[in-house]
């Protein structure tokens, strides 16, 4: 491991570093956990860890802060572990290889977990330092904050006396983060018939478009494949007659499809059309997506004549019509803060088996009830194309609040150092400060954190000297708390 002892502050990168040489990826944070409860024991410091690993440990105030009220830091244990396909590391297993790359700090080959191990440094080197004054603590270390929020969702906060929480889970400096969305995933399926029915097989593709996160970046307003190729067989339909044997698109759920594709019968002498149906919806959406998606492109390439098992032309109604009618893309904008969506629904994953289209969407929204009612939105549609609706991975919005003095403290504290005014922003996607502020009445909650680019991937990087500003930044606010 390259050492970090050069690095500023010293007490945050020695244990970041002591963070990094220990596996904690997500569902595999017991190490890490284990390590944080050795740490508290080793300095009489209460402390509470559950079944699933996550933590609370309690410091006690500074000298003269002991009248204050408790401030509750959190950040999660986890990390996202991908690697590059040459990279021998085990990360169930392995520690990471650090780097220092001028002024960054990355992992040879594997993601850094800098979301959210600094959070985590930060905690640990507050409370191994006897000299910053500070109000009583309560350190909140999640597991599982990567792949739902499972941790914090689990999570028993019976214990905590603050009701003011500052989060380490944000990734550029000099923003305060104010408030996140909610969401839901819902899973679609809609029954099929199939027939056996022959013509020349054609298959259609769209490709090269951006894709992207379907919180952070659906303002974007980039295609969705999986939309595109919805509104594509309708124009199709329009133009000749067809067959359809096949269709997915999308990966993730929450993310925004970059390809997908369907498989088609025609008759033979419908090809010539078909070729120039699709020649002429490409120059449609190019137009459309000029600006987002400058590479989209759409191909129909013909195979050979066969005989295969297609859905009926009622089915293909009921295909169409769902995807066509699902909602697609930014549904409403904050009206509290500019520029800024409040509700959105992303199809990610879409699939047509032998027996039902299976959709796999993204519901977000900081309103509550704009999520409650797309959710039904979908629900009922489903249900009138005779089929059914699961919703899974259900989590509450962090709401805009008019009034915190905790913000009004970050921001005088930040004027203060910076010398200017910070940016202070929601994020269309899931903090665990949602399900904080839902369990604990009357929480008042920031999140902020140091520079980090390309994070959940093995380009990953920390920004050294924006660690040792927020640094002091943290320390600024918690003497003025």
């Amino acid at each position: 491991m390259n050492s970090l002892k050069s690095l500023k502050p010293f007490s945050v990168f020695h244990y970041f570093e002591e963070i990094c040489s220990i596996p904690h990826t997500s569902h595999h944070e017991k190490q890490l956990s284990d390590y944080c409860v050795r740490f508290a024991q080793e300095r009489g410091l209460s402390c509470i860890q559950d079944t699933m690993g996550n933590l609370i440990i309690f410091a006690p105030a500074s000298p003269g802060y002991e009248q204050k009220e408790a401030v509750i830091l959190q950040g999660h244990l986890d990390m996202v572990g991908v690697k590059t396909e040459n990279c021998d590391l085990d990360l169930e297993k392995d520690g990471l290889r650090l780097l220092i790359d001028g002024e960054y700090l990355t992992a040879e080959g594997t993601t850094l977990g800098g979301d959210d191990g600094i959070a985590v440094a930060y905690a640990l080197a507050l409370l191994d330092d006897k000299e910053i004054p500070h109000p009583p603590l309560e350190i909140v270390l999640t597991v599982c904050e990567e792949v739902g929020l499972l941790g914090a969702s689990a999570m028993d906060f019976s214990q905590c006396k603050g009701r003011r929480l500052i989060n380490i889970d944000s990734e550029e400096e000099g923003v305060l983060t104010v408030g996140c969305a909610g969401g839901r995933r819902a899973a679609c399926r809609i029954p099929v018939e199939r027939n056996t029915q022959t013509g020349l097989l054609c298959h259609i593709r769209f490709s090269e478009l951006l894709g992207g996160h379907s919180g952070l970046e659906i303002h974007k307003k980039r295609g969705n494949a999986i939309e595109l190729l919805g509104r594509f067989l309708l124009f199709l339909k329009k133009e000749t007659d067809y067959s359809l044997v096949s269709m997915s698109g999308g990966i993730k759920e929450n993310a925004i499809p970059k390809s997908s594709q369907a498989s088609i019968l025609i008759s033979e002498e419908h090809l010539s059309r078909a070729k120039q149906a699709a020649e002429t919806f490409l120059s449609y959406i190019k137009t459309e997506y000029g600006a987002t998606d400058p590479e989209i492109h759409l191909e129909l390439t013909e195979s050979t004549k066969t005989t295969e098992s297609a859905i009926t032309e009622a089915s293909l109604l009921s295909v169409l019509t769902a995807l066509t009618f699902i909602p697609c893309g930014v549904q409403a904008m904050s009206a509290d803060i500019p520029d800024t969506v409040e509700t959105s629904l992303n199809p990610g994953i879409m699939e047509l088996t032998e027996k039902e289209l299976t959709l796999r969407i993204s519901i977000r929204s900081s309103v509550s009830s704009s999520k409650e009612t797309l959710a039904e939105k979908i629900s009922l549609l489903v249900k009138t194309l005779g089929g059914h609706t699961e919703f899974q991975g259900d989590y509450p919005a962090w709401p805009y609040a008019k009034e915190s003095p905790l913000r009004d403290c970050c921001v005088n504290v930040f004027e203060e150092l910076y010398g200017k005014a910070p940016l202070l922003q929601t994020i269309h996607a899931g903090l665990e400060c949602g399900i904080l502020s839902s369990k604990i009445p009357g929480l008042d909650c920031i999140s902020f954190g140091p520079n980090q680019l390309d994070v959940h991937t093995p380009d990953e990087k920390l920004h050294i000297p924006s660690v040792e500003r927020v640094w002091e930044y943290l320390k600024a606010v918690l003497k003025a708390l």
